[in-house]
């Protein structure tokens, strides 16, 4: 992994504005079930992913019962990122608004063929 580049977040488009004007922010969540289905943070932190493949391991995922948005995060330092036990990649802070762009909007749930 390089730093702070070509990081990514998947989250349902029922959070989209939140996330436009707050940034990621664990302590918001409520508006949608998590992308692995979780109606609770499942830890006090971020989920980000590096690279747009490994995003769409996310996007297949998707568990949220509805469409979701994929954002690129900016200023990702990987000296921070923790593993959550599982092999995923997240940050313990918040992450700020100015740091986070809309890639993809409404991508729909994939359903396996």
């Amino acid at each position: 992994m390089s730093d702070t580049s070509n990081f990514f977040h998947v989250s349902s488009v029922l959070n989209r504005r939140s996330i436009a004007q707050h940034g990621l922010d664990w302590t918001r969540m409520g508006a949608a079930p998590g992308i692995a289905g979780s109606h609770r943070p499942e830890v006090e932190g971020i989920f980000v992913c590096q690279g747009e493949a490994a995003a769409e391991f996310f996007l297949h995922i998707n568990n949220t019962g509805g469409p979701v948005d994929l954002w690129s995060v900016d200023g990702v330092d990987e000296g921070l990122l923790l593993d959550n036990g599982d092999g995923f990649f997240y940050l313990p802070s918040r992450i700020p608004a100015a740091r986070v762009r809309l890639v993809r909007s409404g991508i729909p749930p994939q359903l396996d063929s």
